[in-house]
C-alpha cells in the first residue's frame, strides 16, 4: 500500500469523513456523511496495481511444458480445454462459454492447437499468447472433428486423451463420438499438478489483490451507519476496490440474522446499533484473486457476540498453525471441528456450528484445488494458495466468519493479510 493511500482510510481518513471510533472500534455517526462527501473520498484512492507484473509468453511456454512432462508420466497423449480459467492459465485465451464450443488441444509433444468459430478467429487470436494454430468451424460443421483433427496432425492417433474436469458433457461425447480411437480419461493430475502450485509472480498477482480487498475494507468499514442496507455497503466497498486498481469480483454483505446464512438470505436487513455486520469480498488483479471475510459489531457488542468471535478467531489461527508443510489438508479442517465440538457446537457440519469446509484453493478462480475439508489427503506444499475461513452459525441469531488466505512457502505458511485479533479491531 503507498503511504496517500494508507494515510486516506487510517485515523485521518475517519476525521476527514466526520466519523469516529466508540470504544469497541464500530463507526460512530459524528455527522451527515453526504454522497458529495462519498464521491470526493473515493476520488482520493489512489492506484495500488500500477507495477502489477504481467503472465508473458515465456510463462504460458513453462507452463506447457511442465503439462507435456506430467503427460509423459501418466501415458496420456493430449489435454483438452475448455472456455474457462484453465483455457487462460495455459494459453493466455480469455472467453466465455456458450453452446458454441472454444477449446485447445495441448499434445505431449509439439504445440497448441485452438478450436472456435470461424467467426471468433480474429477475437481469439488476439489474446491467444502461445501458438498460431487456430482451426474454425463454420455452424453447419462439427468442432469436435476439428479437435481430432488436431490429435491426429500431432500423432495422437489413439490411446488417453485427458479431458480438464469443468469441459461440459456435451463435448466430451461429441469428441468421442469424432475420435473412437481414444480413451478419454480425467485431465485433473494434469492440470491441477500446474495450477495448484503457484509461481512467485502468481504469488505476487494474489498478494496485489489482497492489497487492494483489505484497503477497500479499511475505507469501507468506517462509513458504515445505522439504517444502510448491503447494497449501500457493497457498492461503497465494490467502488473503492475498482478504484484502488483491481476487478471488483463479489462483495457480499449479510446484516444482523442473516449474517447466519454464509451465503445470503432474503430476510430484509438494514445495519442497527448491537447488529452484526459479515462482509465476504473479492478482488483481481491480471486474473489472479482474493477473497477476505471480515465481521464486525455495531456498537456495542454483546457477550455473547465476543464469546463467539473470539472463538472463530481462535478456531482461525488454531487452522494456520496446522497448516504445516506435508500435512494432509483434511488434517486442518479436523483440528478447527475439534476445538469447536469441544465448546459445544456441531457436531460434525451440525448447527449451530461450522456448516462448512475450513477453506479453499484460489489462485485464477475464486474456489480451485485444494480444500481444507475433512478426508482430503493432498499433503500442504510450496506453492499452493488456500483459504483459512472457519465460521460459527447460529440461525435466529447471527454468524461470525473470518477468511484469509494464505500460501506455503519453503519454510511453511504465511498469510497475504493479517488477520483481526480483536472486536475493537475487526478489519486486521
Amino acid at each position: 500500500m503507498n503511504i496517500s493511500t494508507r494515510d486516506f482510510i487510517g485515523a485521518g481518513g475517519l476525521a476527514a469523513a466526520g466519523l469516529a471510533l466508540n470504544a469497541c472500534g464500530a463507526p460512530q455517526k459524528t455527522n451527515e456523511l453526504s454522497a458529495v462527501q462519498v464521491k470526493t473520498q473515493m476520488s482520493s484512492l489512489i492506484t495500488m496495481t500500477k507495477k502489477a507484473p504481467k503472465i508473458t509468453k515465456a510463462d504460458y511456454v513453462a507452463r506447457i511444458e511442465k503439462a507435456q512432462n506430467l503427460m509423459q508420466q501418466f501415458g496420456i497423449g493430449a489435454l483438452i480445454l475448455e472456455s474457462g480459467a484453465s483455457l487462460q492459465y495455459f494459453t493466455g485465451i480469455s472467453w466465455w462459454r456458450s453452446e458454441r464450443l472454444t477449446a485447445a488441444v495441448l499434445p505431449v509433444v509439439g504445440k497448441i492447437g485452438v478450436v472456435t468459430p470461424q467467426f471468433e478467429e480474429p477475437s481469439i487470436r488476439e489474446s491467444m499468447m502461445v501458438g498460431n494454430d487456430v482451426r474454425v468451424w463454420n455452424e453447419h460443421e462439427s468442432p469436435f472433428k476439428r479437435v481430432v483433427g488436431i490429435l491426429k496432425d500431432r500423432g495422437v492417433l489413439s490411446g488417453k486423451i485427458a479431458i480438464e474436469d469443468s469441459v461440459r458433457y456435451f463435448a466430451v461425447k461429441g469428441i468421442q463420438n469424432a475420435g473412437r480411437s481414444y480413451e478419454l480419461v480425467s485431465g485433473g493430475p494434469i492440470v491441477w499438478g500446474c495450477r495448484m502450485y503457484k509461481s512467485p509472480k502468481e504469488i505476487e498477482l494474489m498478494q496485489l489483490a489482497n492489497n487492494v480487498t483489505i484497503a477497500a475494507y479499511r475505507f469501507t468499514y468506517p462509513k458504515i451507519e445505522i439504517g444502510m442496507t448491503p447494497r449501500d455497503i457493497s457498492s461503497l466497498m465494490s467502488k473503492a476496490t475498482e478504484a484502488l486498481g483491481a476487478n471488483n469480483e463479489f462483495s457480499l454483505v449479510l446484516l444482523n440474522e442473516a449474517s447466519a446464512y454464509p451465503h445470503g438470505s432474503k430476510i430484509s436487513q438494514t445495519v442497527k446499533d448491537g447488529g452484526v455486520v459479515l462482509m465476504d469480498c473479492g478482488a483481481s488483479v491480471n486474473g489472479y484473486q482474493s477473497d477476505i471475510s471480515r465481521t464486525i459489531v455495531i456498537g456495542e457488542p454483546s457477550k455473547r457476540q465476543s464469546e463467539i468471535w473470539n472463538l472463530v478467531r481462535d478456531g482461525q489461527a488454531l487452522a494456520f498453525e496446522t497448516a504445516k508443510l506435508g500435512t494432509a489438508t483434511g488434517k486442518v479442517d479436523d483440528a478447527v471441528r475439534k476445538l469447536y465440538e469441544s465448546k459445544g457446537f456441531g457436531p460434525g457440519y451440525k448447527l449451530p456450528g461450522l456448516s462448512h469446509r475450513t477453506g479453499h484453493g484460489i489462485g485464477l478462480e475464486g474456489h480451485e484445488q485444494v480444500n481444507f475439508v475433512h478426508g482430503e489427503t493432498t499433503r500442504l506444499a510450496p506453492g499452493m494458495c488456500l483459504s483459512n475461513e472457519p465460521g460459527l452459525y447460529i440461525m435466529g441469531e447471527f454468524g461470525v466468519r473470518f477468511e484469509d488466505c494464505l500460501y506455503m512457502t519453503e519454510t511453511g505458511s504465511k498469510y497475504f493479510t493479517a488477520p483481526p485479533v480483536s472486536l475493537s479491531n475487526p478489519i486486521g
